[in-house]
């Protein structure tokens, strides 16, 4: 029987948005992200609105969205929990190779979709789904953009100027251009909070004794140094680090997250929706991390306000969150929402407690992006 919950329509759409600047950090650099817009669409007309990323390939990975969803038709919104379960365990465990972390990537946004559809049916915002805001507002840091270190620099007089508390700075890229860059950024930025991302970028030896060299510099802690593949290379930094670590690309599961705490093979837990599987794995993650005494930082990658609605829904409701989270919509030319306002104010933000995630789309922007994305591929 249809009622006014039960799924009728799944669309996804891929897109390209490009960068206002080349995207630099220790992996190359990047122009343009590619998400995957997906929309649960009610018996009613209502609409639950959700994205993905893409690696490693955007049109691939639609025909799989396309093809996981297709048992939701039919049933409820409310379902979403079952259904998703149903969709891994038979696409992804056995005859699926084992892929967790390449469905995590999907699920995050079928759950991010369901979500805001349940919460207009229910016409309460998501955190309340998620059992409800631990606070009025998240807390963000300032992420540094430039090619050379003199706009590292300009960027980071920006932020002071706008009165950022914690400002955050990509290295690996070389030894000596990472040391350069962050004692500039520290002279510029007085006594804001200073953190690091290397992103894999260092194997143990390496990255201890970057650490030793970055430690007078005053800084906070750096995010994931060594490579994602090994928990225990993180571990072995971590025991002997004069800078405390966060794990950021070797916690994006569930396991991956115990093991980390179990171990302390880190200091901090940087993981987002979209790595770990969506806005309820997420309270899973920080749970895992409360139990252990630890803080969870909401990591974001390659996404538009979309996502940084969720993210801030679900840092809504983290008992235990950071009070430094990253957001990356302020890097595209065109963001894809028209409201609300995502961008934070002295790195606070408090969105209004709107039914679902909260947002409008801006149709004219998804429209674009997907006619560069069938334009160029993804490329």
């Amino acid at each position: 029987m249809t009622t006014s919950d039960t799924i009728i329509e799944i669309r996804v759409t891929p897109m390209t948005l490009p960068l206002k600047k080349p995207y630099i950090w220790s992996q190359g650099v990047e122009h343009a992200f590619n998400v995957n817009l997906i929309e649960f669409v009610a018996a009613n007309g209502m609409t639950g609105i959700g994205e993905t990323t893409t690696a490693p390939d955007a049109a691939a990975q639609a025909i799989v969205l396309r093809k996981i969803t297709k048992d939701f038709i039919g049933r409820s919104a409310f379902d979403s929990a079952q259904l998703q379960a149903e969709a891994y365990r038979a696409h992804f465990l056995a005859f699926g190779g084992n892929m967790p972390r390449y469905a995590n990537q999907m699920l995050s946004g079928i759950d991010m979709a369901c979500l805001d559809l349940q919460g207009k049916l229910l016409n309460r915002p998501v955190w309340d789904l998620l059992g409800g805001a631990r606070r009025d507002s998240v807390g963000y840091f300032y992420f540094l953009q430039g090619d050379t270190v003199e706009e590292i620099v300009a960027d980071a007089r920006i932020a002071v100027a706008e009165g950022h508390p914690i400002i955050y700075l990509k290295v690996g890229l070389s030894p000596d251009r990472d040391v350069e860059a962050t004692a500039a950024v520290r002279a510029v930025i007085g006594g804001a909070r200073l953190r690091l991302d290397a992103n894999e970028a260092w194997d143990p030896a390496l990255a201890l004794r970057m650490l030793a060299r970055l430690a007078p510099y005053d800084v906070e802690y750096i995010e994931q140094p060594t490579p994602s593949t090994s928990l225990e290379a993180l571990g072995q930094v971590t025991a002997r680090s004069p800078i405390a670590i966060g794990a950021d690309q070797a916690v994006f599961t569930l396991n991956e997250v115990y093991l980390a705490t179990r171990r302390c093979d880190a200091d901090m837990i940087a993981v987002g929706p979209r790595e770990i599987g969506g806005l309820r794995p997420m309270m899973k993650a920080a749970a895992i991390a409360e139990a252990a005494g630890m803080k969870i930082c909401i990591h974001s990658s390659m996404t538009t306000g979309i996502t940084t609605c969720a993210e801030h829904h679900v840092a809504r409701a983290i008992p235990n969150l950071d009070d430094g989270n990253q957001i990356m919509w302020q890097l595209l030319q065109d963001n894809i929402i028209t409201s609300p306002n995502v961008a934070p104010v002295r790195g606070q933000l408090s969105l209004p407690g709107k039914p679902g995630l909260g947002f409008d789309l801006d149709s004219e922007a998804v429209d674009r992006a997907h006619a560069r994305f069938n334009a160029g591929q993804g490329h």
